[in-house]
């Protein structure tokens, strides 16, 4: 082979070993942009971090002192329907029933079932009330005077929780119940016995409450789901026809 051609081999094989190295280059320059994962050694217990200026979340510490102010915050839904179940115990026997309620702005309506079976109906707006029975056509209507939508549905009232003396207050902290979380606060014993009360953090509703009384229970309530359902123009009406609600 002569050195002529020996050159031209020589010059081709460079050539393509340029080519090969370029383009190896090439994509190293036009590698995609690296996916930075978090630090976990910088995750750490947030809970007793103030919130800064630069509005970083804080968890309020839920103590006797504080528990007051943080189910103050919370709010209940404008509109919503449950039911709850109410036990009641006495020496020697106990009794069960359950109120449905439903809530729709400033109306309130609690359908309950008395012990003869028969079930009372009532619809209060806080200034007018109306109850009614089944079976009765007739229905009475009056000022909503020491009637509340709380005493119709026969649990504690919001207010009850929050006025209650702080120095009673012997244990307040986050609990769970039924996988709902709530805020929990119990009483020393006292002229109405023990109290205990399960506020849920997520609807502000009081979810469940019980009262002992020398260490035995003697109420006990629970309603631990929310229906958060519209309600219909039916559910706010009376026996006569009349509908409270005519937006609906």
């Amino acid at each position: 082979m002569d050195k002529r051609r020996m050159n031209h081999i020589t010059v081709g094989f460079i050539v393509v070993m340029a080519l090969v190295i370029a383009v190896m280059f090439g994509n190293n320059l036009r590698r995609p942009p690296q996916v930075v994962l978090p630090d976990t050694a910088a995750t750490g217990d947030q809970s007793d971090q103030a919130e800064d200026d630069a509005g970083t979340l804080s968890l309020v510490q839920v103590t006797p002192e504080t528990v007051q102010t943080a189910i103050a915050t919370l709010s209940r839904p404008e509109q919503y329907r449950r039911t709850i179940t109410i036990e009641q115990f006495w020496d020697g026997g106990s009794g069960t029933y359950e109120v449905s309620v439903l809530v729709y702005g400033p109306w309130t309506r609690t359908d309950r079932t008395l012990p003869d079976g028969r079930a009372r109906h009532t619809i209060t707006d806080g200034k007018t009330t109306y109850i009614w029975y089944d079976g009765d056509s007739a229905v009475y209507s009056g000022p909503s005077a020491g009637i509340t939508a709380d005493n119709e549905q026969t649990i504690p009232t919001y207010e009850d929780v929050l006025d209650l003396p702080k120095e009673i207050i012997v244990q307040a902290d986050y609990r769970t119940i039924s996988d709902a979380n709530c805020i929990y606060v119990e009483t020393e014993e006292g002229q109405d016995g023990v109290l205990r009360y399960w506020v849920s953090v997520e609807t502000g509703l009081l979810a469940a409450a019980e009262r002992l009384v020398d260490g035995e229970t003697v109420y006990r309530m629970g309603a631990l789901t929310v229906d958060l359902t519209a309600p219909t123009a039916a559910d706010l009406t009376l026996p006569d026809g009349t509908v409270l609600a005519p937006e609906l």
